[in-house]
């Protein structure tokens, strides 16, 4: 079976004027590894999507960080996926613990965009994580089960191929705190297993998972160094070119 290519996707998040966007996709366009080695993906508000895109090297790719499940509609504020689509980009962020949270996503929502990113040919970053009672409870595994099997209820064995899923425990993101790398690779493990439960070992052998959570340029090769860990999505530490090109040169190495 081939080696999984691992990931490195920055989440800005709400950061970087039209400014600050370009001069950091200049800076890595030409530095990141090849992308049959690393894929490298930047996760960037919509309104920034269609300029990255057209400047976009020949290993970096775009993903935009939300969109609504509907084709069109009156959604103020939201954007389609064809919309996202048209703009260029090939990811799509669903369910990140801050939509959960500050935005009321619910597991209901997140298949609905799912179904909607295969729908127009969008890869999705599925984000699944516990809250730290939920950790300190020992019903880790218990949560995360059933956040997979909501968001791939009626996926197909073709579509979860093309899914991307990270692991992100809400207590270690944007706090400092991160989990130690076995600890991560346990519960990565835990979510490996759930997807053979549901589509079989060779299928979850293929899929990969992602670590986020105050991943840092200190952190990152201890991470990457575990088994099941397949890259990592990055918010704050990945927002400075320099930390994002050693987290892709660590991924290289994995």
């Amino acid at each position: 079976m081939a080696k999984r290519i691992p990931v490195i996707a920055a989440n800005w998040k709400m950061f970087k004027t039209k400014d600050e966007a370009l001069e950091f996709i200049f800076a890595v366009n030409a530095a990141v590894p090849s992308r049959d080695e690393v894929e490298s993906i930047i996760c960037a508000p919509a309104i920034l999507l269609n300029l990255l895109v057209k400047r976009e090297g020949e290993h970096i790719r775009i993903g935009a960080q939300n969109m609504h499940y509907a084709d069109e509609g009156a959604f103020t504020g939201e954007n389609s996926p064809a919309q996202v689509k048209t703009a260029g980009a090939e990811y799509i962020l669903i369910g990140h613990s801050e939509r959960r949270s500050l935005f009321n996503e619910t597991d209901k929502d997140v298949n609905l965009k799912m179904h909607a990113a295969f729908k127009y040919d969008l890869a999705p970053i599925l984000c699944i994580g516990e809250q730290l009672d939920t950790r300190e409870a020992n019903k880790t595994k218990e949560v995360l089960d059933v956040q997979l099997d909501k968001a791939f209820e009626g996926v197909s064995k073709e579509q979860a191929l093309k899914t991307i899923v990270a692991y992100e425990p809400v207590w270690a993101i944007g706090t400092g705190k991160t989990a130690t790398p076995q600890m991560a690779n346990d519960t990565i493990k835990d979510v490996r297993a759930k997807l053979s439960d549901l589509y079989g070992a060779e299928v979850a052998a293929q899929v990969r998972i992602l670590y986020g959570g105050s991943v840092k340029p200190d952190n990152i090769e201890s991470l990457l160094q575990e088994s099941d860990i397949d890259g990592a999505l990055i918010g704050g530490a990945a927002l400075d070119h320099k930390n994002f090109l050693t987290f892709t040169k660590a991924a290289k190495n994995k």
